[in-house]
């Protein structure tokens, strides 16, 4: 059995180890163990493997808390310690930003972390009926397979919705569309738990009648979705609480739909929006611009201290909830959303609603190549005094980075990581720009 020692882990939290200049990716293996380990799958440059015994293990190692860690893939970290954890993620931003956009900040921020298990309010859970299993799946896939993982329990999802998971696979197995389910969307809010059910026929009579009993029985809210996003709507009970999550620092209350997106650990949220709004240091008669502004996350927080807010999403039906909100807190003069495709942004575009003071920039995994190549340079007219980038990825942001600060001579002032998924391989950051 060939044995490796880990020099660091890649980003999706395998050891890497090397043997005649080969790279080993190796699942569960750590920083600075020796380990066993068996290949399942050769390449010419490198192998990728399973851990079979830890022959040296690290301090930081623990005992996951999961009994399903290993074989669901929802987490990649239980096995490491939470606060190093932070410092691999941590190592994971600067090796990127230097790597790809070699590029460094003049500062690392604190990480922001904070509570570890029951974080989760946001989840997509397959569904799949296994006769085999004895009936229903619901939960995450299995690592590297398509398969549904027999989960009863989940540590790191509220614990509300964790305490659903049987009965629902129960639920589920009693419908008649059981085979023609196969996701279910879970949302927790302030004061409501919802399910939307992926449904590709309409359930019978005998089917509502379960929902119904089910959703009073737990208190929860069913939705049904038949199409895309959009096609959501409210099953039962109807009307009832709706979804939302609270901003207390900046007295919000933002409502969501299920399949909205919002933030999945709302605590690191408000610490995330305090840490992002600190950095940006946005004054009344100044203009902001929030660009993929989603349901105004940022947008309001901003409008809630005096400065105008221009927010900009290419989702029509989240800007239309932007507003809503926006009248709903009180602050409809001070912000203004429109709709616009920011991944074919240009000069113009950015030019076309005036005068921007400062940009804040929360694009998804692909990052904001269009808008960060239409900016304009350090020294021209009309650059930004500052700009905040949230990032979901730290390739896209090191990428992102690189244009500012070597193409358009931007400082670089400051980067950090933000543990919104403990246990789980993805790394979200903040960054700091300014001429």
């Amino acid at each position: 059995m060939p044995i490796g020692v880990i020099e660091a882990l890649d980003a999706q939290a395998r050891g890497i180890a090397r043997e005649n200049g080969k790279a080993i990716f190796i699942d569960d293996a750590l920083p600075g163990e020796t380990v066993e380990y068996a290949s399942y799958r050769k390449k010419s440059s490198y192998e990728q493997a399973h851990l079979v015994r830890v022959l040296h293990p690290i301090f930081a190692r623990v005992t996951p808390r999961c009994p399903h860690f290993g074989v669901c893939g929802g987490c990649a970290m239980q096995h490491l310690e939470c606060r190093a954890q932070v410092a691999v993620k941590q190592r994971v931003l600067e090796d990127c930003l230097w790597h790809i956009g070699r590029t460094r900040p003049e500062e690392l921020l604190p990480p922001i972390h904070g509570p570890a298990w029951g974080y989760r309010r946001k989840a997509r859970l397959g569904v799949r009926r296994v006769q085999k299993k004895g009936g229903v799946l619901v939960g995450f896939h299995e690592r590297r397979s398509s398969y549904i993982a027999d989960i009863q329990t989940c540590p790191i999802l509220h614990p509300a919705a964790s305490a659903l998971l049987l009965p629902l696979r129960e639920l589920i197995d009693q419908l008649s569309l059981r085979e023609r389910l196969p996701q279910v969307e879970v949302a927790v809010g302030e004061h409501c738990l919802a399910l939307a059910l992926r449904v590709l026929e309409s359930p019978t009579a005998a089917d509502e009648a379960l929902l119904r009993a089910f959703a009073e029985r737990h208190r929860i809210t069913f939705y049904l979705q038949p199409g895309g996003p959009d096609s959501i709507v409210r099953f039962h009970p109807l009307p009832g609480t709706e979804l939302d999550y609270r901003l207390p620092e900046f007295d919000l209350q933002m409502p969501f739909q299920p399949t909205d997106f919002t933030q999945v650990n709302h605590d690191i949220n408000r610490v995330l929006i305090r840490r992002a709004l600190t950095l940006l240091n946005p004054h009344p008669g100044e203009t902001v611009a929030d660009l993929f502004c989603g349901l105004g996350n940022f947008s309001l927080p901003i409008a809630r201290g005096g400065a105008r807010v221009i927010g900009m999403e290419g989702n029509a039906k989240l800007i239309e909830r932007a507003r809503a909100a926006a009248e709903q807190n009180g602050l409809a003069p001070r912000v203004r959303f429109a709709v616009a495709d920011l991944f074919a942004a240009t000069p113009e575009s950015l030019r076309a609603p005036g005068r921007i003071d400062k940009y804040l920039i929360d694009p998804p995994r692909e990052g904001a190549l269009e808008v960060i190549k239409s900016l304009p340079a350090a020294q021209e007219e009309g650059a930004p005094a500052r700009i905040v980038y949230v990032s979901c990825n730290p390739a896209t942001l090191a990428r992102d980075a690189a244009i500012l600060v070597q193409q358009k001579s931007y400082r670089f002032l400051s980067a950090g990581v933000i543990n919104m998924f403990p246990h789980t391989a993805h790394t979200e950051s903040i960054a700091t720009f300014s001429p």
